[in-house]
């Protein structure tokens, strides 16, 4: 069978800058592809070249005949007035879906998805579960390919490994955009990187993130090692046409174009390789205190319920306290707290003398009309840094900007280009206690990893909130998780925050189950062990009752329709309810089914 996707010889360009040249693949059924690259070497232009949103300046893509193709934009925004149910229904007619297959692809869809209200309001819903959405209205047309830009921004943990197990079960390819290694790891059997120092723009591994690393390793040994090379006849060239010699014969002219040659696939080679990185180094202030902020009995609360309560907890200089826990569950709140933009309910929270406390917000906005060199120096053409004065292109050139690029428009940059700005704000400002809410969004690979060893290197305290969980296990010496009812525990690492709550739901599950079936009065007798649901298992058991009542809604609907005499008169319409109702019914049975095999695993 021929592949679901062709691309050949793709280029594109903007202004005078190539993204990429000649670029040639293909996505084969089940792949799942990790695409990665610097900030601005062309990912999300690729996908919308691939979705065709936008055309290449050169070369063709050519999609499977019938394959259907969805895509997951980076930014996932809805319109005021649109509900849940009414984005996935108007996803179904967008894409052409036959009416007699909407009740059972919208039922299967949100219960992937676990969404419970389906008439929220889409525009209302928090970032993540907005992100969840927008998959939702993908997969709902059932594709046969699916582009995913950046999928993991704005989903917290517990998404982000649903989006995971969700995608390792999958029966159609993926191209998935994504800077979080974790997920790569866990997700992509094949890599690709777009970057201009491999010879080809590109380089394709098969397997995960670790495969990649291990042939990326490889690949830049042996380019290396090619490079030295190719001096070393250049060297020995050069020595040669010094000496003059005259192009008389056919012999020495073909050395002397060779020479050239040869010197041109040098200048090539190196500016291809010469490395470039951004410059993150935080500023930390003298100070001694070894004890910076005191929590006592801090407890604070939402209208609904209780985010923390009698949270007693030290920050102490050189400390990185990761937080962890669901969308909602106060982690954000914790930060506001700790800067000062909220008052605890009860409780007390005392800080160290004339602390500077520095804060990275999540939902950072720059105004788009500022230019870049106002952006990064505000009140003149140079910035103090760590007691010296840096003119604001040099400065700029630590964050891998040009000259060119500092009268351009903030709005005009990319999100990996705009994150670095406000991480360049940041450094400016020293800190006793740098708290991060979400640093890493639309960062690169490499970014990230300057990032990391930047934070590991800061001798302050840090508070970081963030969904990478490679970041997290690396850079924290400590986790807070909340649990969303208003529990905190303290934890090593990320791994056993993740161990620890799926312990937590696996006993909550059965505790519910013993609750809903009461107890026969015999003599007690040895039980054998209970099996544990996985966490995708227990969410769809907690809300099987939902999904169940709204089928069983949906099944009255259809029979209601049967007996339409504007419907039953007309044998079209007839049979099209018939299938309908048939389909419904279908799908009632198999949630029974289902929940019938749940509940047997718990037994």
């Amino acid at each position: 069978m021929p592949p679901l996707l062709n691309a050949h010889a793709l280029s594109k360009k903007f202004g005078i800058a190539p993204l990429f040249q000649d670029i040639s693949f293909s996505v084969s059924d089940g792949d799942r592809i990790g695409l990665i690259g610097p900030n601005g070497s062309g990912k999300s232009t690729l996908l919308e070249i691939l979705a065709g949103n936008i055309r290449p300046d050169a070369g063709e893509v050519a999609l499977r005949k019938r394959a259907r193709l969805a895509k997951v934009a980076q930014v996932s925004e809805f319109a005021p007035g649109e509900t849940v149910r009414s984005v996935i229904e108007n996803s179904m007619r967008e894409a052409k879906v036959p009416e007699v297959e909407h009740a059972s692809r919208f039922a299967e869809t949100l219960g992937r998805t676990g969404f419970a209200d389906l008439d929220a309001s889409a525009a209302s819903l928090s970032g993540g579960w907005k992100k969840r959405l927008a998959i939702a209205a993908a997969l709902v047309q059932a594709p046969d390919l699916l582009l995913l830009d950046e999928p993991t921004n704005h989903l917290d943990l517990a998404g982000i490994e649903w989006l995971e197990s969700m995608l390792q079960d999958a029966s159609f390819a993926v191209v998935v955009v994504s800077h979080d290694r974790y997920f790569l790891e866990n997700v992509a059997t094949v890599m690709v990187e777009l970057s201009r120092s491999y010879e080809n723009g590109f380089l394709r591994v098969e397997g995960n993130y670790s495969k990649f690393l291990e042939a990326e390793e490889n690949y830049l040994h042996a380019q290396q090692k090619h490079q030295e090379a190719l001096e070393n006849r250049v060297h020995t060239e050069l020595e040669w046409l010094r000496r003059g010699p005259k192009a008389r014969t056919t012999k020495s002219k073909a050395r002397i174009d060779k020479a050239h040659e040869l010197i041109g696939d040098l200048a090539d080679m190196n500016a291809r390789t010469r490395t470039t990185a951004t410059k993150i180094d935080f500023t930390a202030t003298n100070r001694q205190t070894k004890n910076l902020v005191s929590l006592e009995n801090v407890s604070y609360s939402v209208p609904d319920r209780a985010l923390f309560s009698k949270l007693n907890f030290d920050i102490t200089s050189g400390m990185r306290v990761g937080l962890v826990g669901p969308n909602g569950s106060g982690k954000t709140t914790l930060l506001k707290l700790l800067r000062g933009d909220l008052q605890a309910a009860t409780g007390k929270i005392k800080k160290a003398d004339h602390l500077r406390v520095v804060y990275f917000d999540q939902n950072r906005q720059l105004d788009p009309e500022i230019l870049l060199k106002r952006a990064l120096a505000p009140d003149s053409d140079s910035v103090i840094y760590q007691d010296r004065v840096i003119h604001v292109a040099g400065w700029a050139a630590r964050f891998l900007f040009t000259g060119e690029d500092l009268n351009r428009p903030v709005g005009r940059l990319s999100g990996g280009e705009r994150a670095r700005v406000l991480i360049a704000q940041l450094m400016l400002q020293p800190a006793d206690v740098l708290l991060l809410d979400e640093p890493t969004n639309d960062l690169d690979i490499p970014t990230l990893e300057i990032l990391e060893e930047s934070l590991l290197e800061f001798r302050g305290a840090l508070v970081l909130v963030t969904h990478d969980r490679f970041l997290l296990d690396r850079v924290s010496t400590l986790v807070l998780g909340f649990d969303g009812f208003g529990g905190v525990e303290r934890f090593a690492d990320y791994s056993q925050w993740e161990s620890w709550q799926e312990e937590n739901q696996a006993a909550q599950a059965q505790k519910n189950t013993q609750k809903e079936k009461p107890r026969a009065a015999t003599p007690a007798v040895a039980q054998p062990a209970r099996k544990r649901l996985t966490y995708k298992e227990d969410r769809e058991l907690s809300m099987m009752e939902e999904t169940i009542a709204n089928a069983e809604k949906l099944l009255q609907e259809k029979l209601a329709a049967l007996h339409d005499p504007a419907i039953s008169g007309d044998a079209a319409k007839l049979h099209v309810a018939s299938v309908e109702l048939e389909t419904a019914q279908k799908s009632v049975d198999a949630l029974y089914a289902r929940w019938a095999e749940l509940e047997e695993k718990l037994q």
